[in-house]
């Protein structure tokens, strides 16, 4: 299986960011990629304002052309993440952080809300996303088109080493990373936490991130990879507007599983709350 992690820089534009996504996601398909992951927020990225203004419904234009796309090239997509509006009527107002899992007969088959939401300082700029959305209180596994498990996260979940684990226990094999980490936190954080994540679980991780200046003082590191369940690095994206392709070898993450097994070498009945002395 070819997967790829396409890198983009988006804005307030939602025009510009849907030509974007749409030539790089055609390019990472006429390269092979049968599996095609976009990066978070990228139909509309900038301060919440701007998320509030472009957030469109799972029907909008974002998601329906992501539906249109993957049946066109017949590949599984995941559409990065968008700005859920929040329904007609709905009391708290906010909306979600959300992905999309488009098989390649343009039906969804996965339907992830983020869960960890990034409210936080980073060199001395605060976060707060839940001012425009809610968590999501769901983990997701969904299918690819050969049935291969896919696991779904959003880029500040990468921090929760839990939920990956529990993705893989689940049967998820390969896990799909929309993100859109800050500056800073590629840089010193963005490899290490990766490749944690692969190796952990003896999974692929399809990393897709921003990259570059969505708006004044809000940029994103870009370096989106594709990592095997060895931890190794098949590819990794310059800091430009791109993608990045790798074969993903399903046999290989079988002889890595077998020589460590540790999803099998799990002791859930010693981590049971409870049993923890203080």
């Amino acid at each position: 299986m070819r997967a790829a992690a396409i890198q983009l820089t988006a804005t307030a534009d939602a025009d510009r960011n849907l030509e974007t996504a749409d030539r790089l996601v055609r390019a990472a398909a006429g390269a092979g990629a049968q599996l095609v992951v976009l990066p978070e927020k990228w139909s509309v990225l900038g301060p919440t304002d701007v998320v509030r203004a472009g957030a469109q419904p799972l029907d909008g234009p974002a998601l329906t052309w992501a539906r249109a796309v993957a049946r066109e090239l017949g590949i599984d997509l995941v559409a990065g993440s968008i700005a859920e509006a929040a329904p007609a009527g709905d009391a708290d107002g906010r909306g979600r952080n959300t992905s999309v899992h488009v098989g390649p007969d343009g039906e969804d088959r996965g339907v992830y809300r983020k869960v960890h939401l990034f409210d936080v300082e980073v060199e001395g700029t605060t976060y707060r996303e839940s001012e425009a959305e809610q968590p999501g209180d769901e983990l997701v596994v969904s299918s690819l088109a050969d049935g291969t498990g896919l696991g779904m996260a959003v880029c500040y979940d990468l921090r929760f080493p839990e939920l990956f684990r529990e993705l893989a226990v689940r049967g998820a094999r390969v896990l799909a990373l929309p993100s859109a980490f800050t500056l800073a936190t590629t840089r010193d954080h963005w490899d290490v936490l990766v490749r944690a994540r692969a190796i952990e679980d003896a999974c692929f991780v399809v990393a897709a991130n921003q990259v570059g200046e969505h708006a004044p003082g809000l940029r994103s590191g870009g370096r989106s990879m594709v990592v095997d369940p060895w931890g190794v690095v098949l590819a990794t994206a310059p800091d430009t507007e791109t993608f990045v392709v790798a074969d993903l070898d399903l046999a290989q993450q079988d002889a890595v599983r077998r020589r460590l097994p540790v999803l099998e070498h799990r002791r859930p009945d010693v981590y049971a709350a409870g049993r923890v002395r203080a």
